[in-house]
């Protein structure tokens, strides 16, 4: 009788061991936003982050996607202990690895929308390889846009424009993908098909999927949602992955 497999272990894409963040470091104003996270996201994840205003999300953000450095603790991104990095290494392992999708979108108007998808490979590497401009525009069939590839975005709906936004976070084929509010802007309608289509990334694409959101109605049709307070992780709760 043949022995049974063990289960595959999950990706690790996010680490954070003890993660703090302190303003005004050694004065006498110094002030601690974050205080000891401990926090794992896998190659699966597709979690919501929430939390009242000025409860550490935007800070705690930032650090996750290297935008900023600890001031004690740990983060490692796909293994690699981040906290001593220099600038040019972080910015590297930024490119790499993470992809962003904002609230404000932060198209380029004179480019076009393929232009735009293509941007981070062109800011890296200069003129894009042909393979990675066929990507970039399969990207767009993606997203319901491939028509619309030779189009400035300041032509497109605020919807489209998003979907464009999508598409080039995703372009480098990242790790982990961060949404902040990504659907702020958005209508009813418009925001649910943002957000299945960062749904549908996440699980074609294997990409770790952390969405800062205010709007329960989207935390909750999350796999995970982590609730931080005063700096502080106060709840972390799984649910049944939710099919959008």
């Amino acid at each position: 009788m043949p022995e049974p497999r063990e289960a595959p272990q999950p990706r690790e894409v996010l680490r954070l061991e003890g993660l703090r963040k302190s303003y005004n470091v050694g004065r006498p104003n110094e002030i601690e936003v974050l205080h000891g996270i401990d926090l794992r996201l896998d190659a699966a994840d597709f979690a919501a982050l929430v939390g009242p205003s000025g409860s550490g999300k935007s800070t705690l953000l930032n650090l996750i996607g290297l935008l900023d450095s600890p001031s004690g603790g740990e983060l490692y991104l796909l293994g690699q202990p981040t906290r001593a990095m220099d600038d040019e290494s972080r910015t590297s392992l930024r490119g790499r690895s993470i992809g962003f999708v904002f609230q404000f979108h932060h198209l380029i108007t004179a480019f076009t929308a393929l232009e735009n998808v293509l941007m981070p490979l062109m800011v890296a590497h200069g003129k894009p390889a042909p393979e990675a401009v066929d990507f970039a525009r399969s990207l767009l069939a993606e997203v319901g846009l491939e028509k619309f590839a030779g189009t400035p975005p300041d032509q497109l709906s605020g919807g489209q424009q998003q979907r464009v936004a999508i598409a080039r976070a995703l372009v480098t084929r990242p790790a982990l993908l961060l949404a902040d509010e990504p659907t702020g802007n958005l209508d009813t309608k418009t925001a649910a098909e943002v957000f299945g289509l960062l749904r549908r990334f996440n699980r074609e694409h294997g990409c770790a999927v952390l969405v800062v959101t205010h709007d329960p109605r989207l935390s909750e049709t999350c796999d995970r949602t982590i609730s931080l307070v005063d700096g502080r992780i106060v709840a972390d709760e799984t649910r049944r992955a939710t099919q959008a």
